[in-house]
This record gives C-alpha cells, sequence and structure tokens, in this order.
C-alpha cells in the first residue's frame, strides 16, 4: 500500500469523519496526535471512548486538502517525504503553552462547535441540491446543538484569544443561523427557485462567505493564535 494511502486509513482509523454527539458535558483529557511520526498541534476530542479532530484543519496542517460536497467528503494528502535522522532537536520536549495563547480545552470545544456547524450547512446544503421539503424539526435541532456547542465553548473561554475567537465564532453562528432559516422559510413556502437552479449552490454569496469563515476558522483556532479575517465579519 502506497504512504498516502496508509495514511488516509491511520486518520480515518482514529476518527477524522466527525460524528454527532449531542453535547460535551465534561473536560476531556489532552492527547497528543501523531502522523507519521510528525506531532500535529490540533486539538483531540475524546467522547465515549473514540477519539476525533477537526478534518478540515487537519488537513491543512499537514499541507492537505479536503472538499466537502452534499454526497461526499473528499480528501487529498500530499505524498509523505522520507523520514530524516533523529537529533537531539527531535527529542526535546514541547514548550509551555503561552498564557495569551489559546487554551486546549477551548480549542477542543471550539473544534468541535465548527464541526457541528459543517455537518448543520451540508444537511441545508442538500435539501437545496435535492429539492426535498422539510419535514420535522430537525433545523431547529441543529440550531439548537450549535448553539448549546458554541455555549460550552464560549464558557470555557480562559484567554484573550478565546474570547477573540469566541467573536468569530458568534459571528459564523449568527449568519448560518440566518441562512439556515431563509432555506427553511423559502421550502416550506414552496419556492423551489434555488432546487431548480443547478448553479443555486456555487453562486450562493453568503454561502460562500460562510463556507470561508468555516475554513478560516478551524485553521486559526486549530493553530491556536488568534487573527481575523474579514470572512467572519
Amino acid at each position: 500500500m502506497k504512504q498516502s494511502g496508509k495514511c488516509l486509513l491511520f486518520l480515518l482509523g482514529v476518527g477524522i469523519i466527525l460524528s454527532v454527539g449531542e453535547t460535551i458535558a465534561q473536560e476531556r483529557p489532552i492527547r497528543t496526535l501523531v502522523v507519521n511520526g510528525r506531532t500535529v498541534d490540533t486539538a483531540v476530542i475524546e467522547m465515549e471512548g473514540r477519539s476525533y479532530v477537526d478534518i478540515e484543519g487537519l488537513s491543512q496542517v499537514i499541507g492537505g486538502s479536503v472538499t466537502f460536497e452534499p454526497s461526499q467528503i473528499t480528501l487529498t494528502f500530499p505524498e509523505p517525504a522520507p523520514a530524516a535522522a533523529a537529533t537531539p532537536a527531535d527529542n526535546s520536549a514541547a514548550a509551555p503553552q503561552a498564557a495569551d495563547e489559546m487554551s486546549k480545552q477551548f480549542q477542543q470545544l471550539a473544534v468541535y462547535t465548527l464541526a457541528e456547524m459543517r455537518e448543520w450547512r451540508g444537511a441545508i446544503s442538500a435539501v437545496v441540491a435535492s429539492g426535498l421539503p422539510v419535514v420535522g424539526t430537525w433545523p431547529d435541532d441543529y440550531h439548537d446543538r450549535v448553539g448549546g456547542d458554541l455555549l460550552q465553548a464560549t464558557l470555557a473561554a480562559s484567554t484573550v484569544q478565546d474570547n477573540q475567537a469566541v467573536q468569530l465564532l458568534q459571528q459564523e453562528y449568527a449568519l448560518l443561523t440566518t441562512w439556515s432559516n431563509q432555506i427553511v422559510a423559502e421550502r416550506k413556502a414552496m419556492d423551489a427557485s434555488r432546487s431548480i437552479d443547478p448553479n443555486s449552490l456555487q453562486n450562493d454569496q453568503t454561502l460562500g462567505k460562510i463556507s470561508k469563515c468555516g475554513q478560516f476558522l478551524s485553521s486559526m483556532i486549530v493553530g491556536g493564535n488568534f487573527y481575523d479575517d474579514s470572512s467572519c465579519r
């Protein structure tokens, strides 16, 4: 099996494809993720005996790419470079977390919240692509669940950078809520104009802004240092 194939199987084995959980009720132990001998600075969430990491943020950190589509998720990873000989620096202890960096607990909860936002976004996009009616309360369920996740991340914020990142997460949540409500209202009114247009999702500027902001937040939070981006404003 090629190196890239082994890498993909390993990532799938540790739970790269995130599953939905109702809540994260308590602090979970922080673990280090190592891919092909390389330590990756990304938050790892442990839930019900399984480990999960943010697929989008992880792919960016290790130089890969991920594409989200209504019916599939495509992962592309670069060929791994030959392993270099170990040096004394390779075995040095990791530097302690600086006080002004994001806290690990906040990173874990924020990564989980972003994963839930992407699932919600994907479900609403599927409604547009398929033209199916909205049945039941599942859009409200997504809204409430993600809102609960965001609240836990907000309560866990303990550093200046945590609180700065919370503001952008709240902006993403508000924009996603408005967009979702609009789609659901159109479907309930039997307005199928979005579904009739085959390029509706690609040309949806609001969805594009939500997607761009989500990608930025994922990369920024996984990196652990706050910086701003206009896509989230």
